[in-house]
This record gives C-alpha cells, structure tokens and sequence, in this order.
C-alpha cells in the first residue's frame, strides 16, 4: 500500500480551512514525511498518521515549511520516544535545524540526526529510492521523487502444479529467479513460471517551485504528481516575481512528464475556502487534477493494477 495524507495545504500562512505545508507518505507500513509547517504534530493526530516515523524530508527552509519540527520534537519527547529520527534538507539544513531544535528548552531524550542533501543524490533504500532535484524557488531549494524499484513477475501457480511443482519454498526460489531441479530430475527455468518483471510507482513532490524542466523530467511517467498551485491565472506575475507557480503552470508540467495523476497543494490563502478557479483552470489544461485539503487521503495503485 502507498498511500498520502495531506496535513497541511496552505501557503505562507495558515487558514481556518488549511494548515501549513506537510505531506505523510505511507508506504508498506513505513511513514515518510515531506516537508513539517507549524502545527503539524496536532495535524497527524487529527487525521490518524502514525508518530512512529524516522525520517523528514525537507525542500527548503522558509518557515512555512520547517518550523513545525519545533513542535514535533517536543510532541515525540513526551511521548519518550528513544528511536532516533532523521532530518534531510538542501544545504543550510545542519545550522537552521539545529537552531530550530535548540530552541526547545529540555534536552531531546532520542537522537536527531540532520543530513544535508543535493540535487542528483539519491537516497536508496531496500525497495525504492528518494532521488533529490532542483526546482526554482531561490537559492538551495529541491523537489523529491519516490521511486520504487521494479518488482518481480507475476508467479503462476496453476502452471507450477501442472509441471507437479509441490508448493512451498520450490514456488519461493522460482519466483525469485533461481532455475530448481525437481526430485524426478526435471529442471525448471523461471521464464516457463514468472512473467516479465513489473514497475514500480513513482510520487514525485514538486516543493515551492515555478514550473520548471526539472519537475518535468524528475516526473516523466509519474503515477502521482504533488504540485504547488499558489495562484490563480489572474495572479501570474506574482507567481512568477515569488517563484511559485499558478494552476496551469502546474498542469502544464504535469502534462509535459505524462503523469497519471496530479493533485495541487500550496494554496494561497484567497483561494483557501474555494479553490474551484484553481481547479477549472488546471483541469483546462490537464484533466486529472485534484486539488488537495487537510486531511486529503491518495492511495497510489501500482501502474498494472491501475483501473
């Protein structure tokens, strides 16, 4: 399962109906975090995401999106957490998280370990990789891309017990790509039982950014597109003076990288109670667009179980 739970949607500054930016990524039971605006620890209690996460990833260090971890720290010091957490931003992330960790009075019963991060790094993990990207957005800042890596082929079983391969541990290795010599001698290679190996997903996070070629290409073929939409068509020269980007600007990239689906966050407090122009003006341009609210749940199909 991979699924997104949109804590906090606003620009800039909080409203009644949206909380600062911050997305939590669950994926297999693991919670990942993009980006920690103010008041987000009251936000995963609200909506139901799990304080037992390690890692927070940041993509840039203007206060809407970072001084949340204030407030996280001392939520989980209560709580007497002792796994240590881990905190990723583009360069400056070692001095301003520390300053902001300081900050708090009592001594922080668990590790917090700050790694500074570059666009091209490419953090691997067993199953999937977070690959970091530049965007446009002043000096330093970056995007992420959740990439999985591709998953094996379709096993079938009914052909495994016409060949008279018992189940069990034979069905496991097979699957695995390891060619098995039955106890009558006969040999099975795993191209006769597996099919060709499938994709994985690809989320791709866009952070405070205009529209740019990088977004493009870190999103080419997406499953699921995270875009910043701050304003409105009648407010793209702002957009473009504060290096943020309008609804369509967002669509536009998203229909650029063949994204399958894109959902519009970062919105500007006017459009905060109805964002329908942000809506009708992306959806101009690329039709499946959502824009996204507190508390906003996206499950992410694996690309050949998609309906």
């Amino acid at each position: 399962m991979l699924t997104l739970t949109f804590l906090g949607t606003s620009a800039a500054r909080p409203t009644v109906e949206r909380g600062l930016t911050s997305l939590a990524v669950k994926r297999e039971g693991e919670t990942l975090m993009f980006d920690c605006g103010e008041g987000t620890q009251r936000q995963m209690m609200r909506f139901g995401v799990s304080f037992a996460l390690s890692e927070i990833f940041f993509t840039h260090f203007h206060a809407d999106h970072y001084l949340g971890i204030i407030g996280l720290l001392r939520t989980l010091s209560l709580q007497d957490r002792t796994e240590p957490m881990y905190l990723y931003g583009p360069p400056g992330a070692e001095q301003l998280l520390t300053d902001a960790i300081n900050l708090r009075v009592e001594r922080t019963p668990f590790d917090v370990e700050i790694r500074e991060i570059r666009s091209g790094d490419r953090l691997a993990r067993d199953e999937y990789d977070i690959e970091v990207f530049d965007v446009e957005h002043g000096r330093g800042a970056v995007g992420f891309a959740l990439r999985e890596h591709e998953r094996l082929g379709r096993f079938d079983p009914d052909k495994a017990r016409e060949l008279g391969i018992p189940e069990g541990p034979l069905w496991g290795r097979i699957h695995a790509g390891e060619a098995v010599e039955l106890p009558n001698g006969m040999q099975v290679n795993p191209g006769e039982l597996v099919g060709p190996s499938r994709p994985g997903r690809l989320v791709v996070f866009s952070g405070d950014t205009s529209g740019c070629e990088n977004v493009v290409n870190a999103a080419e073929g997406a499953d699921l597109l995270v875009h910043e939409a701050t304003f409105g068509e009648e407010e793209k020269d702002r957009a473009k003076d504060t290096s943020h980007s309008t609804a369509v600007e967002a669509a536009q990239v998203a229909l650029a990288a063949r994204a399958k689906r894109l959902v519009l966050t970062h919105v500007s407090a006017r459009y905060s109670a109805n964002s329908k122009a942000l809506l009708e003006e992306a959806r101009s341009v690329f039709a499946n667009t959502i824009v996204a609210k507190d508390g906003m749940e996206i499950e992410v199909p694996f690309p050949d179980e998609a309906g």
